[in-house]
């Protein structure tokens, strides 16, 4: 059904209203079965992480959707967070999220390494689960109260809610890039979409240049006036800044230090065949990630024996993503294509060069994982931040370990030990992997110890308090300029 005027789902009356609401496209519990028993359990993430002790010290409350198309009851509370589950149906989930969000957005907003796909039908359809997504958080917050939302899913979402609620604070973050004038105007709906989020009365980036992006774009396309940092728009003042979103920094030193783990870190080579070098990928499943043309470049270096099958081995761990949808499975096929071509042309016999897992992994292995590797790779061609890199550096507590990482990746703006590569130059991989191999423990404790004072000076909770703090106090948002002091 659509909605012709923007209307609360619900009255007052029927909720307890919530000083602080959190809107995300996915609540933050799965429907989990083992053994036969369902039972309900937290999703994996830092957003969940970073928004958990937030929502539980303010009574808060978290609106998303569950995952499934079909009907199911959500627990009501679920560690001390109130959920209120937003319905999809299986024809609407392909046009907003597998259609409007992940074939149209999600490529303009990569670089559109992907050309993005632009149906009026899926336009029509994001409106309306945007709509609905505002309504359930109007009938659910408190006068005056704050609610923050999250991703390129919602972001007609700002300003549908402020015409709702006008006496609220609202706060919005984007958790993947924003792209230049020059990508975004390719987009039939551009207007809709800066107008949308100019609802907010804070707008939130990974990186400097994302913001600035934006404002120069509100500038150009709706006429707001003002700096990349603070726009005067319709009678309104948004400010605009960079939030680098960061991991549980502690939880991961303590899982670093944790014996178990670090004998599964020491289990894991010895299966491997105890390599001279162990190199590890962790991505999602996705073109944007660039794990085929970091193979590419494995292979050319396995061919002309830079890398030496038995000496050298890779682990590659490709986590299932948005699987009903073709073009993914397409990617899922390409990539162990080059698996298997990998492995036929270089393996020895008992000793694959590339171990290759489609898998969630538990965070304990992950961990393990990463205590073990000596080199890790992380080669997208965009990225708003990439975590898994931040994880790998916080993990290393004894300094050992190089990280090979994309300029493209929001994170190299504070991970300046890395040894950086321009994921689309092959030549450029192969050297950075090679400059990787050849430093010597001095210059690798060296380039770790710089990434991991960066790093260990916040933790996802100090990120979750700047933004909110930045919300509340009506305070200026951090300077839009790159800068790394170390």
């Amino acid at each position: 059904m659509t909605r012709d005027t923007l209307e609360p789902t619900s009255s007052s009356s029927d909720v307890t209203l919530a000083q602080f609401v959190v809107v995300a496209n996915r609540l933050p519990v799965q429907l989990s079965s083992s053994q036969g028993n369902e039972e309900w359990r937290p999703s994996p993430g830092g957003l969940v992480s970073a928004l958990t002790p937030v929502l539980q010290s303010r009574n808060g409350l978290w609106i998303g959707w569950l995952g499934v198309s079909e009907h199911v009851d959500a627990p009501a509370v679920y560690e001390g967070i109130r959920l209120k589950a937003i319905d999809i149906s299986k024809e609407e989930y392909d046009d907003f999220y597998l259609g409007f969000s992940n074939a149209t957005l999600w490529p303009l907003y990569h670089d559109a390494i992907r050309a993005p796909t632009f149906h009026r039908k899926w336009w029509h359809t994001y409106k309306e689960i945007n709509r609905r997504y505002a309504a359930a958080a109007a009938a659910a917050v408190a006068p005056g109260g704050t609610v923050w939302i999250h991703d390129y899913q919602l972001q007609l979402v700002p300003d549908m809610l402020r015409k709702l609620r006008p006496d609220v604070r609202i706060g919005f973050f984007l958790h993947i890039p924003f792209p230049p004038s020059e990508l975004f105007m390719q987009l039939p709906w551009r207007r809709e979409i800066i107008s949308g989020l100019l609802g907010a009365d804070l707008i939130g980036f990974q990186v400097p240049h994302a913001a600035s992006n934006f404002s120069r774009i509100a500038r150009r396309l709706l006429g707001a006036a003002g700096t990349d940092s603070i726009l005067n728009f319709d009678g309104r003042v948004i400010r605009v800044g960079a939030f680098p979103i960061t991991v549980d920094t502690a939880q991961i030193v303590a899982l670093a230090g944790d014996v178990k783990i670090r004998e599964r870190a020491r289990e894991i080579r010895r299966d491997l065949g105890n390599p001279e070098v162990l190199l590890l990928g962790v991505d999602r499943l996705d073109y944007t990630k660039g794990i085929q043309q970091r193979l590419m470049a494995m292979t050319e270096m396995y061919a002309d024996g830079q890398l030496v099958g038995g000496t050298h081995v890779l682990v590659q761990v490709a986590v299932p993503s948005r699987e009903s949808d073709a073009h993914y499975d397409l990617e899922r096929h390409n990539l162990e294509q080059a698996v298997s071509e990998m492995n036929g042309d270089h393996s020895l016999v008992g000793s694959p060069v590339i171990h290759y897992l489609h898998q969630n992994l538990h965070f304990d292995e992950l961990m393990a994982l990463y205590l073990a590797a000596d080199i890790m790779l992380v080669t997208p061609f965009r990225d708003g931040m990439n975590l898994v890199a931040k994880e790998y550096v916080v993990c290393r507590t004894d300094l050992t370990g190089r990280l090979v990482l994309s300029e493209f990746a929001g994170a190299a703006a504070e991970l300046r030990g890395a040894f950086m590569v321009n994921p689309h130059d092959l030549d450029g991989i192969k050297e950075a992997i090679g400059l990787a191999l050849k430093a010597g423990p001095k210059e690798a404790k060296a380039r770790m110890g710089r990434m991991r004072r960066k790093v260990l000076r916040h933790d996802v909770s100090d990120w979750a308090r700047s933004f909110l703090a930045a919300l509340q106090q009506g305070s200026p948002p951090p300077p839009l300029i790159d800068s790394d002091p170390l």
